[in-house]
């Protein structure tokens, strides 16, 4: 299993409209082959910042099932207007410790 982590900068004054928006888009998301779970983490310094975390299957299954789909287009057509810089998205998997 993997994590993708995405640092999200949403435009000022647009907060409200983009969790409103973030909870529709979420229906595309959890509908994905590979999808296991995710969150979205409000930041507590910085008005307009959240952390999205999504639990994926495999590497692909975020990069090439869900990125290279047809639902994807939908995703960002819902919600990637809202950001501002688009946001960094990375990958981590879990060591043992």
């Amino acid at each position: 299993m993997i994590l993708e982590a995405a640092m999200l900068q949403v435009k000022p004054g647009l907060e409200e409209e983009y969790e409103k928006a973030f909870r529709e888009a979420s229906k595309i998301i959890s509908s994905m082959k590979g999808y296991k779970s995710h969150e979205l983490q409000q930041c507590m310094e910085v008005k307009g910042k959240y952390l999205l975390l999504v639990k994926w299957e495999t590497l692909e299954d975020h990069t090439v099932g869900f990125r290279q789909s047809k639902e994807y287009q939908e995703w960002k057509r819902q919600l990637h207007h809202f950001y501002e810089p688009f946001p960094t998205v990375e990958h981590f998997e879990r060591i043992s410790l």
